[in-house]
């Protein structure tokens, strides 16, 4: 687009935000490369994102992924975006229609497609930090399908970056975006990277940092994981509401309901089965999490 086409067009973005009456979103471009302070300390980070043919992480199939490098400082700004990673893969069976409705791939699009591992490890061993919106998912995915992100430190820009404190309603990628201004082709897997690294490197709107260092000294945290093993079943309702998910055994750790909580809320929370749950004194499993194993099914 020529540049008086963009600036007329920017005028008249500008003029129906100033009446009050609109609000424009504008589509996701290139994020231009900055240059960075020379006493700034650099890593490299991987936006990752995978479409698979459902959402059990045990048995459902890689169909693409994508994944996304960018250059940040350890305050949290973002300086460069490189150059994605982004195939196609031919699962064992073929794409379920719900599927193919949210993602647009067809059995046709991927067929004779396949993403070797090797080639993935070798794209990803640089990264300091791996980071999906919803990890608890990509994470667990990616480990069955590539050793190479089990020795990574990962992190969430989904449960990791307090949107709701910062006005934002909803904490799904296409959500934020909206709230950020800005709109992109969601459920792709290499858009969806952008939009995030997009996310990242925007300043938040009432702590004036960029969600980048919001994520970072999250991830930076330990956290513990408490097992409510042999819990009553009558009060696995009151467990839930709380917030506790269940775990079935299967990819690692006990049969029981869990929680996360952080450093401060660890001794409350057991306070809280002790009373609440049990009634009396028990020895409950609490393992210490970090970013070298959280979201993992090995925890």
């Amino acid at each position: 687009m020529a540049d008086l086409d963009r600036n007329h067009l920017e005028g008249l973005a500008a003029s129906l935000e100033a009446s009050g009456l609109y609000r424009v979103l504008r589509r996701l471009e290139p994020r231009p490369r900055a240059e960075a302070p020379q006493d700034v300390r650099l890593r490299r980070g991987l936006f990752v994102d995978v479409e698979t043919t459902g959402l059990d992480t045990a048995r459902c199939e890689i169909i693409e992924l994508a994944m996304v490098p960018f250059t940040y400082g350890l305050d949290g700004r973002v300086f460069e975006v490189g150059e994605p990673f982004n195939q196609l893969r031919q699962p064992s069976q073929p794409i379920p229609p719900e599927v193919t409705a949210i993602t647009g791939l067809t059995d046709e699009m991927v067929a004779g497609k396949h993403i070797d591992p090797a080639e993935v490890a070798a794209f990803a061993a640089p990264a300091a930090l791996v980071v999906a919106h919803n990890a608890a998912f990509d994470r667990r995915v990616l480990e069955r399908f590539c050793d190479v992100f089990t020795t990574k430190p990962w992190a969430c820009s989904m449960s990791q970056v307090n949107w709701a404190e910062e006005g934002f309603e909803g904490v799904k990628l296409a959500y934020l975006a909206a709230g950020a201004g800005f709109f992109y082709d969601k459920h792709r897997a290499v858009q969806d990277c952008l939009a995030g690294v997009e996310l990242l490197a925007r300043t938040l709107p009432r702590s004036g940092h960029p969600a980048l260092r919001n994520l970072l000294d999250q991830a930076r945290k330990p956290s513990w994981r408490i097992w409510a093993e042999n819990s009553p079943f009558d009060l696995k309702d009151a467990l839930k509401t709380r917030g506790y998910r269940w775990n079935d055994g299967g990819g690692g750790g006990p049969r029981a309901w869990y929680v996360d909580v952080d450093e401060a809320e660890r001794e409350a929370e057991l306070a809280f089965l002790r009373a609440e749950i049990y009634r009396g004194e028990i020895d409950l499993l609490v393992r210490r999490l970090d970013a070298h194993d959280r979201f993992s099914e090995r925890c």
